[in-house]
């Protein structure tokens, strides 16, 4: 089942028709710091004109189609990926195959942390969710561009500050929340984020799979799609053509907070 609001272009999260509330270039990840939701200031937003010029020079531009992998948990790692345009998910793998999205991150953002200046290898994966834009910054050079430019190396330092703090406080929902308040809580942030008005309710102007749902929150597709028919046969949320409509956000809100894992 795929959520996707009518005029929606796939693979966008992003309504093109409606009175919507969507935040186009806001992060997606679990998290209780509504601070964290807007995501990290955009890095090449605190450069001048001039430090832009000098750090692009350096850059090699790519572009991904949606589904294309952008780097490999366990590839060799060589520096970080500008988002000029289009949405990263990011996710880690575990050695039986399952995996956890860390956050999907959006233009301004930059992805292939931790180790920024090369060496190692990478800790999780990167794939495009929609057509991408990205500037790759090797590891050689984005150390030169960093003691070159302080206002870049300011910025590095804030986003991965910023990414520390999500990856800590998606770790710390998994450990102390329940899936089913994961659930509401991630139903919640996307109607925060893409919600639409409709007759019915707050309609979920997103592109989200059951797939793509159970691995923000942990869980597996059949359980995300088995509390969604309950959900609707309780008029929590209504299912309609692929669609989703929150009905009664006042109801998610209270099993956000609830301790059992019961809908």
């Amino acid at each position: 089942m795929l959520l996707q609001a009518p005029n929606t272009v796939r693979g966008s999260s992003t309504p093109t028709t409606g009175t919507s509330k969507a935040k186009s270039n806001s992060s997606l990840l679990l998290t209780e710091n509504h601070q964290s939701i807007g995501g990290p200031p955009s890095l090449m937003d605190t450069l001048t004109v001039r430090e832009r010029e000098i750090v692009l020079k350096k850059g090699r531009r790519k572009v991904l189609n949606r589904g294309q992998t952008l780097f490999s948990q366990g590839a060799k790692h060589d520096g970080i990926f500008l988002i000029e345009s289009g949405r990263i998910r990011v996710f880690y793998t575990s050695p039986q195959g399952r995996e956890i999205t860390l956050a999907y991150w959006h233009a301004g953002n930059f992805v292939g942390g931790p180790e920024i200046f090369g060496n190692g290898i990478h800790q999780w994966s990167g794939m495009a969710t929609s057509n991408c834009s990205v500037v790759q910054l090797p590891g050689k050079e984005l150390r030169a561009l960093a003691a070159e430019v302080p206002n870049l190396a300011i910025g590095l330092i804030e986003g991965l500050t910023f990414k520390g703090k999500c990856y800590s406080a998606l770790a710390q929902m998994l450990g102390t929340r329940s899936i089913t308040q994961r659930l509401a809580h991630l139903l919640l942030h996307l109607m925060d984020l893409y919600g639409v008005d409709d007759p019915d309710g707050v309609l979920i102007a997103a592109s989200f799979t059951h797939a793509d749902l159970a691995h923000m929150v942990g869980a597996t597709r059949q359980w995300v799609t088995i509390s969604l028919k309950r959900m609707q046969a309780k008029q929590i949320v209504l299912t309609r053509r692929s669609q989703i409509i929150v009905c009664r956000a006042d109801i998610l809100e209270d099993m956000r907070g609830q301790a059992s894992d019961q809908i």
